[in-house]
């Protein structure tokens, strides 16, 4: 089978949302929404909310930039490694496994901003 690629535009995220139980997904983002917002809340300056993601005999750890979700079971991680290289992290919303870490800023020069979370794709 050949895989096609959407076209610009095509759209990730339903249109109307309609309940928690049809959208797992955008009800999870809430949730994540909030706790991110509030251990984020709880560092200092110096600090940023990082992400550890482990998988049997391996451990990643990222900087958080953005979640995003794509109804009805996909929620999208978005960040960088502490060597500044770009990292995406999509999961299906029953094997979301994350811990919120808190992770030396990756530019230290720069004002804090507070944590800033996309809606959807």
């Amino acid at each position: 089978m050949e895989y096609t690629r959407p076209e610009p535009g095509f759209p990730l995220r339903n249109a109307a949302p309609r309940s928690a139980d049809d959208n797992p997904a955008g009800a999870l983002y809430q949730r994540l929404l909030q706790w991110v917002s509030e251990f984020d809340k709880s560092l200092d300056e110096e600090y940023e909310v990082g992400v550890r993601w482990a998988t049997p005999g391996q451990s990643i750890s990222f900087h958080l930039a953005g979640i995003g979700y794509c109804n009805p079971a996909l929620l999208r991680f978005v960040g960088a490694t502490d060597e500044g290289e770009s990292v995406e992290l999509i999961q299906h919303v029953s094997q979301v496994n994350l811990m919120l870490v808190k992770m030396r800023r990756l530019d230290p020069d720069q004002a804090k901003s507070t944590f800033g979370l996309g809606s959807g794709w």
